[in-house]
């Protein structure tokens, strides 16, 4: 399994491809290679796996039962736009126009770790997603989610 670490600035060119930050590419397993599927993420942004990350994901989603309306429906929904993308000479990615319009990236974008992806955020989205979180909501979120369910965040740390 990939695990990322780190935040980098990239900068779109007018064909809407950007430089995979070097700090990135480090940390992606060789078994990866060059590919990656570039999807819509739950939030205004989009989320990138290197492509032995993707295939676990698409193989549970592939199993998904068809008759279940719900199924279908959320299948719809987070597959639509995936798309495979192959580092180019460069080390550049391509983002396809429909995707650029749904996060709304504009020339400067923020790459981030989100464990064994990366997401991508138009820069002044991303500074304004964290402007609007407090740390004491932060400290309430951090309980809410790692205090529950057996595993709390003291014993990660």
């Amino acid at each position: 399994m990939t695990g990322f670490l780190g935040e980098y600035e990239a900068t779109l060119d007018a064909k809407g491809r950007f430089l995979l930050p070097a700090g990135f590419k480090k940390q992606i397993a060789e078994s990866a290679g060059n590919q990656f599927v570039l999807n819509r993420g739950f939030e205004k942004c989009l989320t990138l796996y290197p492509m032995n990350e993707w295939q676990p994901i698409f193989e549970k989603i592939s199993k998904l039962n068809d008759f279940d309306p719900k199924a279908r429906e959320f299948r719809r929904y987070f597959l639509n736009g995936a798309t495979i993308l192959e580092l180019d000479s460069a080390g550049r990615l391509l983002i396809p126009k429909n995707l650029t319009m749904y996060a709304g990236l504009d020339k400067d974008i923020v790459l981030t770790a989100a464990t064994n992806k990366i997401e991508i955020w138009d820069k002044n989205k991303y500074q304004e997603f964290f402007e609007n979180f407090s740390p004491a909501a932060f400290s309430d979120l951090a309980q809410q989610v790692m205090a529950g369910g057996g595993t709390n965040l003291g014993d990660l740390i």
